[in-house]
């Protein structure tokens, strides 16, 4: 049995960049041996591409922001001319009592926005520049101190900034629960800030500041600008494809891990199940890129410490829904981002991505493609309907927001119902992390990547694969004596 380098479990974005990383910073005299092992049939995990009739469209995540490792990772793999972007002065949309409301994204367009009373805006002005009342209370005690999203925004910003533009933005992001989730884990960024600065204004021109210096751009890399978003001309699929077909047959598809054992000599033996037969591999270095509650039963014969730990992440169900319709049946023309829609608004359906308004090309002449999301955290019954009924709820909801009285029925081009979407950053997130982190220790070259840690966007992904591929190539190095 040949010995690898470095096993990856898992051909997802986190894997494939992880994979990627390693095999650029190997030296050409001594190539690392990878191998990257995925139970489906096709690479790109949660990212989910298609196409038909014309019509392009996304079932999973329907764009990026184009952080610096996720860009040189497109240019690595000869992305360069396919990168496609969203003009970033497009608006996005919240929907509060019958009406949308553009989402203020400077302070002039705060001060004349209809989304908030005067009195809301009044409040959020004191709360960002530093009148807040301490984070107290028993309440408080009894969530080890940690203070959850709608907590943190509600004492900083208001009530009307955390139940009008937060709780909206953490069903698009997270499909999450606000009173559930912990304000540190989901927005860690802001949480500092207002530690740093006693206030988010105060804290926000602290951090920048103090921020490090920017390494040199690489002329290489197109140059973005904050509020972007990006694809490919032919989806985000072309990303982990592109990767794929650099690894070649260090790529196996269809292969099921099964049980991992460690050895004597600090090695792994990891055990598929593939379309050949049982196969077994030995490994210096195993990463996971699994899901929590896929990694959580990997590893309960190892370290049960840790496998409880995964097992405490939530995954909700959300259903991705795209539908088509005759421009006609549009109100007006959708120039926009899309909408989110803050719960209480008598609308099931967490939010809609204006597809074929974001992207150019993505839908025939005469047609604009609508991409909806519903479920989450804080609606667990959607994952009781069939395709069919969840159409006519989100239909419904279109009908209402988006759609002229007489619109009739949409060509439907999707209903994925993802059964366990996006982990969820909920209270205790830490202490699960720092169990996790004390468990990993007895078990040396084995490490975990996936998108419970560090954040849900592609972005995070690329990047926490990046970093991980550091940890294990410094490992490697270390071992190198062993072997």
């Amino acid at each position: 049995m040949e010995l690898l380098d470095t096993l990856i479990v898992g051909a997802g974005i986190s894997g494939l960049s992880l994979a990627h990383a390693l095999d650029k910073g190997a030296t050409t005299a001594s190539p690392l041996k990878i191998l990257v092992a995925e139970s489906q049939g096709r690479v790109g995990g949660n990212i989910t591409t298609a196409t038909g009739e014309g019509f392009l469209w996304e079932e999973g995540p329907n764009s990026f922001s184009p952080t610096p490792e996720l860009m040189k990772l497109a240019v690595d793999v000869g992305l360069k001319q396919e990168l496609i972007f969203a003009d970033r002065q497009l608006p996005r949309y919240v929907y509060w009592q019958n009406k949308l409301q553009p989402v203020p994204m400077t302070p002039g367009a705060m001060v004349k926005s209809q989304l908030l009373s005067f009195r809301g805006k009044l409040r959020a002005l004191f709360g960002a520049l530093g009148f807040v009342a301490p984070a107290m209370g028993a309440q408080l005690s009894q969530q080890g101190d940690r203070e959850t999203v709608s907590q943190f925004f509600a004492r900083h910003l208001g009530t009307e900034v955390m139940q009008r533009l937060v709780e909206p933005f953490v069903s698009g992001v997270y499909a999450g629960d606000p009173q559930q989730l912990s304000a540190a884990a989901a927005f860690g960024r802001v949480t500092k800030m207002a530690d740093v600065g006693g206030g988010l204004v105060a804290g926000a021109l602290l951090s920048a500041r103090n921020k490090p210096k920017k390494m040199p751009a690489d002329p290489n890399v197109p140059k973005t600008q904050p509020g972007e978003l990006g694809s490919f001309k032919g989806g985000l699929n072309a990303l982990p494809q592109a990767i794929a077909a650099q690894l070649t047959d260090r790529l196996k598809l269809n292969w099921h891990l099964t049980r991992i054992d460690r050895t004597e000599r600090d090695t792994y033996i990891a055990v598929f199940s593939t379309p050949d037969g049982q196969q077994e591999v030995e490994a210096r270095t195993v990463v996971l890129t699994t899901p929590a509650y896929v990694t959580a039963e990997l590893l309960e014969p190892l370290e049960p410490s840790v496998s409880s730990a995964l097992q405490a992440f939530t995954y909700p169900t959300v259903a991705c829904v795209v539908l088509a319709y005759p421009l006609s049946d549009v109100k007006g023309k959708l120039v926009g981002f899309g909408n989110l829609i803050p719960r209480g608004q008598g609308i099931r359906t967490l939010g809609t991505i204006w597809t074929s308004s974001l992207f150019g090309g993505r839908a025939p002449a005469g047609w604009q493609t609508l991409t909806s999301y519903i479920g989450g955290a804080t609606d667990s019954g959607i994952g009781d309907l069939d395709s069919e009924q969840i159409v006519r709820e989100v239909h419904r909801d279109l009908s209402r927001i988006l759609l002229k009285p007489e619109a009739a029925q949409p060509k439907v081009l999707a209903v994925n119902v993802w059964k366990r979407a996006i982990p969820q950053y909920n209270l205790g997130y830490f202490d699960r992390l720092q169990q996790i982190d004390r468990g990993l220790k007895s078990l040396p070259g084995l490490y975990l990547c996936s998108n419970y840690v560090g954040g849900v966007a592609l972005g995070d992904c690329v990047r926490r694969g990046f970093e991980r591929a550091s940890s294990v190539s410094e490992y490697l190095q270390n071992q190198q004596s062993k072997f």
